[in-house]
């Protein structure tokens, strides 16, 4: 009978460890499981090399969301680019997203700065003002073959 309670104690305790550390992973990997505490944003951009799905979105340095999907619109010829932002963050219509790296060969990631107007955005809406990526490599070789401006 000892046994039994011992081995039912010892079970409990693996099965605590593994819900725990499961937990830690969907954590860790800042995925969302059920729903989810945010509103989605579309942007449009001409260029968005480098970025890629998960990759953080910030408003003055300060991580507000991620990039959930990237689409190419076939109609446009444009990156289509959908933002999760965590809800109560306000995004303005008249907002600028602009792709921006971090470092000088970091990662990718979507900047917001803020507009002017007092009308925000509710989900689903799209982000009008956007600036493509800096392709660093594509200017290098302008500057080295004397087209740079």
């Amino acid at each position: 009978m000892r046994s039994v309670k011992l081995e039912l104690a010892v079970g409990l305790f693996v099965l605590t460890g593994l819900g725990a550390l499961a937990w830690l992973s969907v954590k860790m990997a800042r995925m969302e499981l059920v729903g989810g505490n945010f509103f989605t944003v579309e942007a449009y951009f001409t260029s968005i090399a480098g970025l890629k799905p998960g990759a953080g979105v910030e408003i003055a340095g300060v991580e507000v969301g991620r990039v959930d999907k990237i689409v190419l619109d076939v109609q446009e010829f444009e990156a289509r680019v959908t933002l999760k932002i965590d809800n109560g963050i306000p995004i303005q219509e008249d907002a600028i997203a602009s792709i921006r790296t971090k470092g000088l060969i970091g990662d990718r990631y979507v900047k917001i700065s803020p507009g002017a107007s007092d009308r925000l955005l509710t989900s689903g809406e799209r982000l009008v003002q956007t600036e493509p990526s800096i392709n660093f490599e594509e200017l290098i070789s302008q500057f080295i073959h004397g087209s740079a401006k």
